[in-house]
């Protein structure tokens, strides 16, 4: 018996062994195949953009494929079938403004403001984007610089626009990362993330060629190693987004029941003193700022009635340019107003929401927009517009409007 297991254990072995150099044989093919496709169709593009060969070569000498990126096609296969995002719960937005993390990158940013307080004086006196913003982002994206971002820029790009799921974007940021090294950057600190965002920042290059400065005023504008440039550049990002000086980003706020939640938007925006005048006020207690009164805000309920409830100003959009994401700008809000004030967390609580499959949401979406409703990109998650237009269904057929999906809809709508 003894005897026989050993032979299994052994061919097994073998077994493992032999298809370890197979696959090292088919992937050792594919490095010949990228290596023969740098020369065959980036060369040529490359050029055709004012590349220098010299440049080019340098970007490229030691490039590999990385092999631990997701999403990868190798020529010849086909791309692995993916499980239907439609059929999967979406989260509820709670964990996302986790206490813990939220009070330790307050601390820290806090620490940091004392620190650099000169430097932030300087770059909001520059571009009218307040230091805790600055901040706040530099926190939310590499922990003030400390996070580990080691990646091959080009090892990153060269991949993904080889055989990744998105070719076409990272062609272009290919594109763009060379003209960085025909520009003088040294490609060995070229370091990014696994999508290919490098820095302090997480800039991709086309955004470093667009809005990297030289804050410290040394001739390189180095978003790895400069607190001033890394801090400058983000600032310098967020101007050319439309910042507007002197206005906040936003307001957590109370939203009486007489008044609709389905008023939400950007496309929706009003002088905040309207919205003042429907009894909104801020949840902490305060006025809002008179200098502001007359300026357009917006109401945004995340979470329908399910959750914190906020008046926001075009800035909140503009954080948005950084991460298309309601939740990362209301991270950043709330970090940014924590450096700022030692506030706390958000004083809404977020309900049970969340917990539906994006397919019933789907259906809800597609019901909706057949009723002749705009509810923005029919993809199973509630946007504002679903959420809006759900509000409205829930009024004209005589229900409360909460804003947001939930299963007691499902048979309804």
């Amino acid at each position: 018996m003894a005897f026989c297991v050993k032979r299994i254990f052994a061919a097994l072995l073998v077994l493992l062994v032999t298809i370890g150099i197979a696959h090292a044989a088919s992937q050792a093919v594919v490095e010949k195949q990228f290596h023969a496709w740098i020369e065959s169709d980036i060369w040529p593009a490359a050029q055709s953009q004012g590349i220098s060969r010299k440049a080019f070569d340098r970007a490229f000498s030691g490039v590999r494929i990385n092999w631990k990126l997701p999403d990868l096609v190798p020529p010849g296969e086909k791309p692995k079938k993916r499980k239907k995002q439609s059929q999967a719960e979406f989260s509820t937005p709670g964990p996302y403004f986790d206490e813990g993390r939220l009070s330790k990158l307050a601390l820290t940013g806090r620490a940091y403001a004392s620190e650099h307080t000169s430097l932030l004086k300087k770059i909001e006196r520059k571009y009218g984007v307040p230091g805790e913003i600055v901040l706040a982002i530099w926190g939310r994206e590499t922990g003030y610089g400390k996070a580990r971002i080691t990646s091959s820029e080009m090892d990153v790009l060269a991949t993904m626009a080889f055989m990744g799921d998105r070719k076409e974007l990272f062609t272009k940021e290919l594109m763009a990362a060379l003209q960085m090294v025909e520009q003088g950057i040294d490609p060995a600190i070229m370091k990014g993330s696994w999508a290919g965002a490098m820095g302090q920042p997480q800039f991709m290059p086309s955004s470093y060629l667009k809005y990297a400065v030289d804050f410290d005023g040394d001739g390189d504008k180095d978003i790895w190693n400069s607190v001033p440039d890394a801090l400058g550049s983000i600032a310098s990002y967020l101007v050319a987004k439309g910042w507007q000086g002197h206005r906040s980003w936003g307001y957590e706020v109370a939203i009486p029941e007489k008044v609709s939640c389905a008023q939400e938007g950007p496309d929706l925006a009003q002088p905040l003193k309207n919205w003042a005048s429907l009894g909104i006020e801020r949840i902490s207690g305060k006025s809002f700022p008179s200098a502001e009164l007359k300026a357009d805000s917006m109401m945004l309920v995340p979470a329908g009635r399910h959750g914190p409830e906020f008046v926001v100003t075009p800035n909140f959009y503009v954080i948005k340019e950084y991460n298309n994401s309601d939740l990362y700008a209301l991270f950043i809000g709330n970090l940014a107003d924590r450096i700022a004030s030692n506030s706390g967390a958000f004083k809404g609580r977020w309900g049970k929401v969340g917990h539906m499959l994006r397919s019933d949401v789907l259906s809800m979406q597609k019901r909706l927009a057949k009723l002749g409703n705009d509810v923005g990109k029919v993809d199973g998650l509630p946007g504002f517009k679903t959420r809006r237009s759900i509000g409205r269904w829930q009024e004209k057929n005589g229900m409360k409007p909460t804003c947001y999906p939930d299963e007691a809809l499902l048979g309804k709508i």
